[in-house]
């Protein structure tokens, strides 16, 4: 069954994309956890985008490597247990302003067991079933075309060094190869969890804020967008 199609303007896109727990040392020695999910792979490389205000985006800049740990649908709770706090202290003003607070034990908070890594000094989250260590390999500028955005969110393009898979996760007799019927990633839609079917797999502290919080002033700008409709005559448009 078909439906019409309607002009919508949601405060944020998020729909749907596996969490990523982001792995980094502070400046103090200690370690910092942060649940990201604004990833994309392409081969070994993987970009994220965070704010820069964030302690991972200070530690990233400053030590040059961090793990990316992957949650499945079971580690939810840990995720949603850290899911509003930062390592900033001073709390940053945005995430201040979304009932974010300081925690300096993002591992026991989360409930999370610190492994050491392979390649470089940040640690791994034990229970997660995938680990990836990887290292800063270039920064990506994001809405540079706009002064009223630009500088508010960081890319990171990191080189994976290492990749860590739980056994069971394996194709059979293929040390190489994640069989995707094994593996049920947790994902977050529209600030909420799910795997890969069913409903939700937890509640999630993200939710309770409300999206308006996150509406980016390029609603505004879309708003002025407009193209003349277009004919289409024997299959091709006319102008």
């Amino acid at each position: 069954m078909s439906s019409s199609h309607l002009l919508s303007e949601p405060a944020i896109l998020y729909f749907g994309t596996p969490v990523v727990l982001v792995g980094t040392c502070n400046d103090d020695g200690g370690a910092n956890l942060a649940p990201i999910s604004s990833a994309f792979w392409l081969g070994w490389r993987c970009v994220i985008g965070i704010s820069a205000a964030s302690k991972t985006t200070a530690n990233l800049k400053r030590t040059g490597e961090c793990t990316l740990n992957l949650p499945s649908a079971d580690e939810a709770g840990a995720v949603d247990r850290i899911a509003r706090t930062t390592g900033s202290n001073p709390v940053p003003a945005r995430k201040l302003a979304r009932g974010y607070t300081f925690e300096p034990d993002k591992f026991g908070r989360a409930g999370l067991t610190p492994l050491d890594s392979q390649t470089v000094g940040a640690p791994r989250a034990q229970e997660c079933p995938i680990h990836l260590e990887a290292t800063v390999a270039a920064r990506h500028g994001l809405a540079d075309d706009a002064p009223d955005l630009r500088g508010a969110i960081e890319l990171f393009e990191l080189r994976v060094t290492r990749v860590h898979v739980r056994a069971d996760l394996l194709m059979d007799g293929q040390p190489n190869r994640i069989d995707p019927d094994k593996w049920n990633p947790l994902i977050m839609s529209f600030q909420k969890f799910y795997g890969l079917s069913g409903g939700q797999v937890h509640v999630s502290r993200l939710s309770d804020i409300p999206e308006s919080a996150y509406r980016s002033p390029d609603v505004d700008r879309a708003r002025a967008a407009w193209r003349p409709a277009r004919r289409v005559v024997s299959g091709y448009p006319v102008r």
